[in-house]
């Protein structure tokens, strides 16, 4: 015991010297997003922000241990312990890496599992009482709260910063530092039906003429088809013309410069406005995520953007289906990138401690791989994420290859509204696309001056 206590203690000492000298990410700021939401089992609201990431329950997963402990509980032997708060998906997992690490450090790891979504609220409660976790799994989503209310502390992913995904280190950088450790991502791809449509379209206007063609010729009542008023599922096409949200800074998201109604964002809303007046989408028609997956179950429309999450529905159909990356236009397309990850609690009394088991036990191959396998979705860890063997999941992973972090600023809940609502005009052609983008990015700025 004493010789692995002075193996961790020198670890600790070479980790103090590096945490004192790197700034967020290692040698630095945070990697920048590269011009570039976690397992929903079903499509995201419409007209509030995805839920970016409860995960659905393992099957067979092995129970982990549930016991409570505070942070800095004393271990059997006298030492400190570390608690994780995670979800039954990856509790299993991450109790057997505790045991591993006990092992070898002698120091106890205690894995309390609870529901995903529980996980933020009552960090919220038990951290500034100093009954809460040291460590905690999350969505990137979830920072604007949690650091705005002072209960993250920074992560050094130091050398190990090169080994995951840019843009999913980006999703957990909050004015410019770094608050998690990404182990997942989650984006949607453009789905399409492999008899209708032998190979997939490279543009926006591509697809609009595959369209005309399948409906010309009878093949399909709708070449593409689309939710009525969903901007998350219409985000890749308003940047694959070069619309955004919000401009992006080396701090991150910017909430004075609001993109809604940019040159990009009204050239993809005339793209859209075109497929309302020419057919191709049904005006007034109120799709839903529910109808756009049953038309595209029953073969009544060729192409759509969906997520993973749409993949249970589409396999029990039968229909002939692949996965593509997402058409270009005038630049390539990226759609919001959801991130799950590992965060520190602010009020843990062993955040060195935490931060050795994160670099040492998590980000390694053979963790990440299990967590993948726990619940496949697209790595984080490059490693594991350039060689998933599922074809749709990597396609998955290559459609958000330079994904844009959903942003997690206070900012973002004023957009989701009136951006919504502006589809929605443009849909039932009762504005402009001039007009509704317009009026929706004044009623933004309005909404985020007004606090």
């Amino acid at each position: 015991m004493l010789k692995r206590r002075s193996m961790l203690l020198g670890l600790i000492v070479v980790l103090a010297l590096v945490f004192s000298g790197c700034g967020p990410g290692g040698g630095g700021a945070a990697p920048a997003a590269t011009e570039a939401p976690a397992a929903a089992t079903e499509a995201p609201a419409a007209t509030e922000a995805p839920a970016a990431t409860e995960a659905p329950a393992a099957a067979e997963a092995t129970e982990a241990p549930t016991e409570e402990a505070s942070a800095g509980e004393a271990a059997a032997d006298g030492g400190p312990a570390l608690l994780i708060w995670a979800d039954d998906t990856r509790s299993p997992v991450l109790a057997k890496l505790g045991a591993d690490f006990e092992a070898q450090y002698g120091l106890r790891v205690v894995v309390s599992e609870k529901a995903f979504g529980d996980i933020r609220d009552d960090l919220k409660v038990a951290g500034p009482a100093g009954e809460g976790p040291d460590i905690i799994i999350g969505a990137h989503d979830w920072l604007g709260e949690l650091v705005e209310n002072g209960l993250l502390a920074e992560i050094d992913l130091a050398d190990k910063a090169d080994l995951f995904l840019p843009a999913a280190v980006q999703a957990f950088v909050y004015d410019g530092k770094l608050y998690g450790m990404p182990y997942a991502t989650e984006n949607v791809a453009l789905i399409y039906n492999t008899e209708m449509v032998p190979e997939p379209p490279t543009t926006w206007t591509e697809v609009e003429e595959v369209a005309a063609q399948l409906e010309d010729a009878g093949t399909v009542a709708q070449g593409y088809i689309i939710q009525e008023n969903d901007p998350y599922h219409f985000f890749p096409i308003m940047t694959a013309f070069g619309g955004y949200v919000f401009g992006q800074t080396d701090e991150g998201y910017n909430p004075e410069d609001v993109g809604i109604d940019s040159e990009g964002t009204i050239a993809a809303a005339t793209w859209l406005d075109d497929m309302y007046k020419a057919g191709h989408l049904v005006s007034g028609s109120a799709i839903n995520y529910d109808l756009m997956i049953a038309a595209f179950n029953n073969g009544d429309a060729a192409m759509m953007i969906a997520g993973p999450w749409a993949l249970p529905a589409i396999r029990e159909s039968g229909i002939p289906y692949a996965v593509a990356p997402l058409p270009s236009e005038t630049q390539e397309s990226q759609p919001f990138l959801g991130v799950q990850g590992f965060m520190i609690s602010s009020f843990s009394d062993d955040m060195l401690l935490a931060q050795t088991f994160l670099q040492e036990f998590v980000a390694t191959d053979e963790t990440m791989q299990a967590i993948f396998e726990a619940d496949p979705r697209p790595s984080a860890f490059l490693s594991v994420r350039d060689n998933i063997d599922d074809p749709d999941i990597a396609a998955f992973a290559e459609a958000g290859a330079n994904g844009l972090a959903m942003p997690a600023i206070p900012e973002m809940s004023a957009v989701w509204t009136s951006w919504g609502n502006a589809m929605q005009l443009v849909s039932q052609q009762t504005e402009s696309p001039v007009d509704a983008f317009t009026n929706a990015a004044e009623q933004i700025r309005a909404a985020i001056a007004g606090g």
